[in-house]
């Protein structure tokens, strides 16, 4: 299929929005992106990961540890990929190209792929957020109904009670198949991905190579073949529940709409901008810890919006959006407590299954 169109406004939103945005940089003389803050907490973040991993593999603490150990080490993955991968991959890391590129890397090491990543995520997700048979974040087939434009099935009534499972298993699903798919297929979901050159099919071989040798050779090397299906799967069904969430509780939720384009123009109703407000809510953007350690991406409208400015700018530019969205009335998505994103999800996936 084609993918749609957004309709053209007379209206300056957008583009007095990007103006206030860019004066409230000039004017304060700082970069959009994050640079040292941000390399201090990726060197942490990274360091303890590191650290961890050798704890686990090398020195084999009691299984109580261990299992504690497996779950913290995904919430470092996760994190990782918040604060670094996620910056770096969109260029708001650093001012640095290189340091962008490298910051994008960390998730070949963790086991995907950073430019099948750019392609499903910068490309696809954040040009056509929520649009069903485009989009393919809502692709979570059979097992889950996202929309109100995807069929239904007879399991779906009890999605609201089983989600939490098919969430944690995203990661594995996503390392071991999903950009294998892409690689084959050439394409993510019905988005061609742009060709790739002699350099992008050796590193996508290369770093998988890798991550197969440490997360799975040499941990059974050193402890054991039933000690590590047991860490891994720990691991990364940890590593899969936080990643998803994080996504989930900012676009699939009661008060986010799923537009479809119009049949005879392959049009959306709205432009690009006013679509983002529509399709995507922040979330517990008061919880300090929380924004920390996810990057900021509570704060998902903002990084929508501006995804090459760094979300440790997303809490001060959130002020300027919500008075420039109060002055055209256009709306802007907000759970103020983290209780109330996930509730809303919960009802949205429920109500989505009867």
């Amino acid at each position: 299929m084609a993918t749609p169109k957004f309709s053209k406004s007379s209206i300056s939103f957008h583009q007095d929005l990007k103006q206030r945005i860019n004066t409230y940089f000039q004017e304060r003389s700082i970069n959009k992106t994050g640079d040292t803050p941000l390399i201090v907490k990726a060197a942490l973040l990274v360091t303890s990961f590191i650290a961890l991993y050798v704890l686990l593999v090398f020195f084999t603490p009691h299984w109580a540890i261990a299992v504690l150990g497996c779950i913290v080490l995904g919430a470092l993955t996760a994190s990782i990929g918040f604060n670094v991968m996620h910056d770096g991959a969109h260029g708001s890391f650093s001012k640095h190209p290189w340091v962008n590129s490298l910051a994008g890397l960390s998730i070949n090491f963790l086991g995907a792929n950073v430019f099948m990543w750019k392609t499903k995520h910068n490309v696809v997700h954040h040009s056509f957020t929520n649009v069903e048979g485009v989009d393919d974040d809502l692709n979570a087939r059979p097992f889950l109904r996202l929309c109100p434009n995807q069929k239904k099935f007879k399991i779906h009534r009890y999605q609201h009670l089983y989600f939490p499972f098919t969430y944690s298993l995203l990661y594995l699903y996503w390392v071991f198949f999903t950009d294998y798919k892409k690689y084959v297929l050439r394409r993510v979901g019905q988005v061609p991905i742009q060709p790739m050159q002699f350099k992008d099919h050796i590193s996508f071989w290369s770093f998988k190579l890798i991550h197969l040798l440490l997360f799975i050779a040499l941990p059974i090397y050193m402890v054991g073949f039933s000690s590590f299906i047991v860490g891994f799967l720990i691991y990364g069904l940890a590593t899969g529940l936080i990643l998803t969430s994080v996504f989930q509780l900012a676009h699939s939720l009661e008060e986010t709409e799923f537009p479809l384009p119009d049949v005879k123009t392959n049009s959306l109703e709205d432009e690009w901008a006013v679509h983002q407000f529509k399709t995507t809510a922040n979330f517990a953007t008061g919880y300090k810890v929380l924004s920390w350690f996810i990057g900021g991406l509570n704060h998902q409208v903002e990084h929508h919006l501006f995804p090459k400015i760094s979300h440790i700018h997303y809490p001060a530019i959130s002020q300027i959006i919500k008075k420039t969205c109060a002055e055209y009335n256009v709306p802007y998505l907000e759970h103020p407590k983290l209780r109330m994103a996930i509730a809303s999800h919960y009802r949205h996936l429920r109500e989505l299954g009867r």
